[in-house]
């Protein structure tokens, strides 16, 4: 049997509405938000006492979605710190595909993000930057040149 598809990246965070309204912001559509508990949940995800918000937002295209989730119970124990560079262990980053990067990046300053390095010319074919949002989760946008 084979892969059918990539369903979703599941992102944790602490603050639910600021995370939402960045990838919002970014161009993602809320698809959904939902309160997650109860023994079922306990089991999937090996704890008990689960209590979770979680959203879901996805590409316009609707072939992407993140699943962003806040745990109210048991409290999410800290892990790497928002600001660690894009080498560390874990889930570094998510890229996506734009028209106008600089347009994107103008975008969601407001809902704080920060450039980390520079938008470069990549391989003549591509520009390419990243992006630092809420709780330090990081978005690579890539802008095909023509």
């Amino acid at each position: 049997m084979t892969i059918q598809r990539m369903d979703n990246v599941g992102i944790v965070v602490d603050d639910l509405a600021a995370v939402v309204a960045f990838f919002v912001a970014l161009g993602l559509e809320l698809e959904g938000e939902a309160t997650v508990g109860g023994p079922e949940v306990d089991l999937l995800v090996g704890l008990e006492g689960v209590r979770c918000d979680m959203a879901v937002v996805r590409t316009p295209d609707g072939h992407g979605r993140l699943e962003l989730m806040k745990f109210q119970a048991p409290a999410a124990p800290a892990a790497v710190g928002p600001g660690a560079p894009l080498n560390a262990y874990g889930l570094r980053r998510i890229m996506f595909a734009v028209e106008d990067l600089d347009a994107v990046i103008a975008r969601v300053r407001p809902h704080g993000a920060e450039l980390v390095g520079e938008v470069v010319r990549y391989g003549g074919g591509h520009r390419l930057g990243n992006l630092r949002g809420p709780e330090g989760i990081v978005v690579a946008l890539a802008e095909k040149l023509s």
